[in-house]
């Protein structure tokens, strides 16, 4: 890259960009890849909902951080859910002060901030907000019956809401090819794929041993039973990290599985390492799982859906089964280990979505957004 590129594609300066996430409760996926978009433009002020630095591990500590009134209630993760009826409201009372460019980044509400006048809109969106536009069965499976018709009339309201948001954005960018269709099919809109990051330096090859790992949240719509069934089929040993409400009735229906249970960072990398093979049933948007797996050095087992099929080198650095076929993914363990598998090569292609790759691309493409910003005033102005 050439000193004029890349002072073409640097990140506007500090104090003429601000940035917005939904919530920083806890770090997980989206809050990883907020912290790297934070990191690039460093000297940004924040804007969310909710905040918990605890909750956050401190990432953002010393940050200029703007939350919405709802912050008073004191609302952590367990409970934040209750509160879903007055995000959309919340999100409108966060004010930013004048600006070149606002990010966003968002699964759910902070697409829908109001921008400063004259400043362009970039939404990094993981995906439209799934419990209103496909998952709305789901939602209304998790609360009691007697709430169901609040709830459907609550999410219909959302709807109209986050597609009258959504026109007020100048640009999306997408987390995959799944949610960069997700987004043209309920937004109405295009966006531009730029795989999220992964912290690919935090894991290293080891010396991998007898049993699966599963890292999941223990929920249903994660199809863990799926893995589990198809582990106990192929009669392969199998750990499961990761907590949730479905725990109980999995740990009691599969009795030989090990469940550990939350992990830290560094327990993870091992476990990782020392996997026969990491197993993903799910279809996630992205997925970091698998990639976290292969820059640990080790096979993947995933779903051929979702984002696994972009980041699995299917009969190279894993195997994709078939979604929700649990002959498929046994058939997948029993051959995992005929597989041509390459260590290195896992390596190579986990890096493909590193931090530094990451940045580089959001910085680039947020300067062509500009870019062509720019031109069309000046059309204008002609």
């Amino acid at each position: 890259m050439t000193e004029t590129q890349s002072s073409q594609n640097a990140p506007p300066s500090a104090g003429r960009v601000e940035l917005v996430h939904d919530y920083l409760l806890v770090m997980r996926g989206a809050e990883r890849t907020f912290a790297a978009i934070a990191e690039l433009y460093s000297g940004a002020p924040i804007f969310t909902l909710l905040y918990d630095e605890q909750g956050t591990n401190e990432r953002f500590s010393g940050r200029s951080i703007t939350t919405s009134p709802l912050q008073r209630l004191g609302v952590h993760q367990s409970t934040f859910r209750r509160l879903l009826p007055l995000y959309p409201w919340a999100v409108g009372r966060l004010r930013l002060p004048p600006s070149e460019l606002v990010l966003s980044s968002s699964s759910a509400f902070a697409h829908g901030v109001r921008a400063p006048e004259g400043a362009v809109h970039v939404c990094y969106c993981y995906t439209p907000f799934r419990y209103a536009w496909y998952e709305e069965n789901r939602a209304l499976e998790e609360i009691s019956p007697l709430l169901r018709r609040v709830l459907r009339a609550q999410l219909r309201r959302i709807r109209r809401w986050d597609l009258a948001a959504s026109r007020s954005v100048d640009a999306y960018f997408a987390i995959s090819e799944l949610s960069r269709a997700r987004v043209k099919r309920y937004y109405h809109r295009d966006a531009t794929v730029i795989h999220p990051p992964v912290e690919t330096h935090r894991f290293a090859p080891g010396e991998p041993g007898d049993s699966l790992l599963l890292v999941s949240e223990i929920v249903r719509h994660k199809r863990l039973q799926i893995a589990l069934e198809a582990a106990r089929r192929a009669r392969a040993p199998i750990r499961v990290v990761g907590t949730g409400p479905d725990h109980a009735a999995l740990s009691e229906a599969y009795p030989e599985v090990e469940f550990l249970g939350r992990a830290s960072d560094q327990d993870l990398a091992e476990l990782y390492a020392g996997a026969r093979a990491i197993i993903v049933p799910s279809m996630e948007e992205f997925g970091i799982t698998a990639v976290e797996a292969q820059a640990a050095g080790r096979p993947v087992i995933a779903a051929a859906a979702g984002g696994a099929l972009e980041t699995v080198l299917d009969g190279s650095t894993g195997l994709l089964a078939k979604l929700d076929d649990v002959d498929s993914f046994q058939h997948a363990i029993e051959t995992i280990d005929e597989l041509d598998f390459d260590p290195a090569e896992a390596v190579r292609n986990a890096e493909r979505f590193s931090v530094a790759t990451f940045k580089a691309r959001l910085s680039e493409e947020v300067a062509h957004v500009l870019e062509r910003h720019a031109q069309k005033l000046e059309t204008a102005a002609l």
